[in-house]
């Protein structure tokens, strides 16, 4: 029996083989596109999860390195395209405050208590209001994405978002005074 046949049945030790076999290159691959060991032991990390995860329904068409590598691929892609959307919720964090400029590296921990803040914010939003705020600052969805998906006017959409943020701004106005 094939190592893969193996692991579709559910084998540890197929795994462990196939983790042992394969770890080093998933994980210089992953390092040499973020440069952070963290970052790459975390995304490798979550490549053999996935793969265990998986294992029951995954097709696998070349060899077992190159769907590795190819996961490798898009997990970092997917890494990148969650950090923007940090910075992007960031900087929308500094223009509901009022100041364009991001703060200097040394104010990282006023930083983290903003964003501490700001969720909190959120999350006392009402239910729908803050689902709605949720899919257009968190999951850039578009104005009129998130009125198909919740079967709400565009006007509706429109609407909870200017009124989220006459909330968040209220809650959080305190905080224009560290910034100006």
């Amino acid at each position: 029996m094939d190592l893969m046949t193996s692991l579709k049945q559910g084998d540890q030790t197929a795994m462990d083989t196939i983790y042992k076999t394969h770890w080093e290159q998933v994980f210089d691959a992953t390092y040499k596109r973020v440069g952070t060991e963290d970052i790459a032991q975390d995304i490798t990390q979550d490549i053999f999860i996935s793969l265990w995860e998986k294992r029951e329904t995954l097709e696998i068409r070349e060899t077992l390195s190159a769907y590795l590598l190819t996961s490798v691929k898009y997990r970092v892609i997917n890494y990148f395209k969650a950090n923007l959307t940090k910075e992007k919720y960031t900087e929308d964090l500094y223009a509901l405050i009022g100041n364009t400029s991001p703060l200097h590296p040394t104010n990282e921990l006023a930083v983290k208590e903003i964003h501490k803040e700001l969720d909190q914010a959120i999350a006392e939003l009402p239910e729908r209001m803050r689902q709605i705020f949720s899919m257009s600052r968190k999951q850039e969805k578009s104005n009129n994405e998130i009125s198909t998906e919740l079967n709400l006017s565009l006007q509706t959409v429109k609407n909870q978002l200017t009124a989220a943020l006459k909330i968040i701004r209220k809650r959080l106005a305190y905080l224009t005074v560290f910034f100006f």
